[in-house]
């Protein structure tokens, strides 16, 4: 998937996958599934998803009409991390995100 987005390409083929997560499946019209992604030039975080259409990732198509889409979504590194706390595991988030992190 590719977007331009504030004058900025987001290219999941270019890019490189930090990990990704899923909920249920594409039966369930609030499945979803999402990859973290890092730019390599310039290190900016997004996260590219698709998911049906109680998902967050649903498009109008009509009046009260929704379908499964896709889409990217450029995120914050805080915001990635936070992403990343809540769906990947240590070893994941300790290899993209190490210097972030402090010992408790």
């Amino acid at each position: 998937m590719r977007r331009i987005i504030e004058g900025k390409r987001y290219d999941t083929d270019k890019a490189i996958a930090i990990g990704s997560a899923s909920h249920s499946h594409p039966g369930d019209f609030n499945w979803w599934e999402a990859t973290l992604y890092k730019t390599p030039r310039s290190g900016a975080f997004f996260l590219a998803g698709k998911g049906g259409p109680m998902s967050r990732y649903s498009r109008t198509i009509g009046q009260n009409e929704w379908s499964g889409g896709e889409r990217i979504d450029p995120l914050t590194r805080k915001e990635a991390l936070e992403w990343a706390e809540q769906y990947l595991d240590a070893d994941e988030i300790e290899e993209h995100f190490g210097d972030d992190l402090e010992d408790a």
